[in-house]
Parts: structure tokens; C-alpha cells; sequence
């Protein structure tokens, strides 16, 4: 009983600080804010293919956070990336990857794809 009370006291410090690592290293955007400032930016959809084809925000790059580690070459660290996902959260683990690997200018869509009311592509 008490170990398991150390495991579970561990997993929420952990969860705690990856929390406010990530709230320091990618700001999170209203989509007002993440509307004024996207189209400068490298969109990124980071959900998988099939979350992608059956609607996504209007100019974004399917790369799931799956193959990010792999294709991580294709995003530039000279500008903005702005970062969504169905829900916020691949998009706040995608930050912290490409953070690690010196992308400094990081946003990420606060709630995620679901809550967006802007222009979407779907494939046919």
C-alpha cells in the first residue's frame, strides 16, 4: 500500500512539472489570438492521417506527432510553428519535442482542433 501511494505521489510531481515545463516552453492561443497569427507561421496538424483527411484548419501540414521525431527536418527554426491537435494535448507533447531539439517559437491551439469554428478542409 505504501508503495503504490510513492507511485502514484511520483506520477503527479512528474505530471505537475512536465505541466509547467510546457506552459513555459509553447504559449497556448485562443483561436482568436491563434487566427491572427497562423497564417505567418508553419501550421502544423499534428493528429494522425485520418483525424487530418476528415477535417483540418485551412493550410495545415499533416505531421503526427508519431512521425515528428522522423520528419522533424521539414519545420524550420527561423519561424513561428503553430501547433493543433483534436484536444491540446499531442500538441503540447509535439512543443516539447521540437523544443528539445532547439524550436523556440512555439504555439499550440488551446482546446485543440474540436473547439475551432474557422474555415476546415475535409477531403472528399
Amino acid at each position: 500500500m505504501e508503495a503504490l501511494l510513492i507511485v502514484l505521489g511520483a506520477i503527479i510531481v512528474y505530471s505537475v512539472i512536465t505541466y509547467l515545463w510546457q506552459r513555459r516552453i509553447v504559449k497556448a492561443l485562443t483561436e482568436e489570438e491563434f487566427r491572427a497569427g497562423y497564417r505567418k507561421a508553419q501550421l502544423v496538424d499534428v493528429r494522425e492521417p485520418d483525424e487530418f483527411a476528415a477535417g483540418h484548419i485551412l493550410g495545415a501540414r499533416n505531421i503526427p506527432l508519431t512521425q515528428l521525431r522522423m520528419r522533424m527536418k521539414e519545420l524550420r527554426k527561423d519561424q513561428p510553428i503553430y501547433l493543433y491537435c483534436q484536444n491540446g494535448l499531442r500538441s503540447g507533447r509535439a512543443a516539447q519535442m521540437l523544443y528539445r531539439k532547439g524550436y523556440r517559437n512555439l504555439y499550440h491551439l488551446k482546446g485543440g482542433f474540436k473547439t475551432w469554428t474557422g474555415k476546415v478542409k475535409k477531403k472528399a
